[in-house]
């Protein structure tokens, strides 16, 4: 069997600093398949993707499954949402939980990536789905978060809708990886959805998204091709045009007479 060399935790950390590191956020077999061929760094999944058909189609790419907050309570729930992660195949994982919970996934050695700046699931403390840090006491704020989630164990952090220049000094005074969403270029790594990449979201594009193709299109053209070809397998019916001769199974003239004088004989004593 072909072995491959997939990166470690100790491996991006001794990126830091030196390049910008590759994510994107995959929810199919086929998106991280086209990553894996890509050449992508790090893939953001949901934990029900992985297993051994994830890993045998995207060997190589680092894998963060998300602890989703809210679908876990209490540090046990985590714990064992993350050993099952782990051991399905995923690298690391990602918890925006307390700083208790993340202590307590490092305690057991589980690499955790945290979450800084806009954070969706707790977008109400920071007047929604906005930027975050851009006064001095805001980005004094997340740089405060930085450190408590630093000293909590985590090896890295996204850090979403944040001024790049506050972005890029805190990733300067950090020992984990910085992930930018929206957060400049002055991070470890760029992060991106990639149905925002592909261009398959039909809802508001964040400022950050940049869409490289535009599969919403493809998939209307795709959804009228497919209505059309029901039209015509229900009017072939309808008209009697299908199932023609070739559509099915034949037999032997003799074999047929055989059986409907069989028939025949049965059905008339019945």
């Amino acid at each position: 069997m072909k072995k491959h060399k997939r990166a470690t935790v100790a491996d991006l950390l001794a990126e830091k600093g030196k390049r910008q590191v590759t994510m994107l956020r995959v929810t199919s077999l086929e998106e991280a398949e086209a990553a894996e061929k890509a050449g992508i760094d790090i893939v953001s999944v949901p934990p029900s993707l992985l297993g051994p058909l994830f890993r045998e189609i995207a060997p190589t790419p680092f894998a963060i499954p998300g602890l989703e907050y809210g679908d876990h309570v209490s540090a046990e729930d985590y714990l064992r949402a993350a050993f099952a992660a782990l051991k399905a195949g995923g690298d690391a994982v990602y918890c925006a939980a307390s700083l208790q919970i993340i202590r307590r996934l490092r305690d057991e050695g589980i690499p955790v990536c945290g979450h800084l700046g806009l954070i969706p699931s707790k977008a109400t403390w920071t007047g929604g789905f906005r930027a975050v840090g851009k006064t001095a006491a805001s980005a004094a704020e997340i740089w405060r978060q930085t450190k408590t989630l630093e000293e909590a164990g985590a090896f890295a952090a996204e850090i979403e809708v944040v001024p790049g220049d506050v972005a890029a000094a805190i990733s300067r005074n950090t020992s984990m990886l910085m992930i930018s969403m929206g957060a400049g270029s002055g991070c470890d790594a760029q992060y991106l959805f990639a149905d925002d990449v592909l261009g398959a979201n039909r809802d508001h594009y964040p400022r950050h998204a940049k869409v490289y193709r535009n599969f919403a299109a493809e998939h209307d053209r795709l959804q009228r091709e497919r209505i059309a070809a029901f039209t015509e397998f229900a009017a072939d019916v309808r008209t009697g045009a299908y199932p023609e001769r070739r559509h099915c199974v034949g037999i032997d003239e003799a074999e047929l007479k055989t059986f409907l004088d069989r028939l025949k004989s049965e059905t008339a004593h019945s």
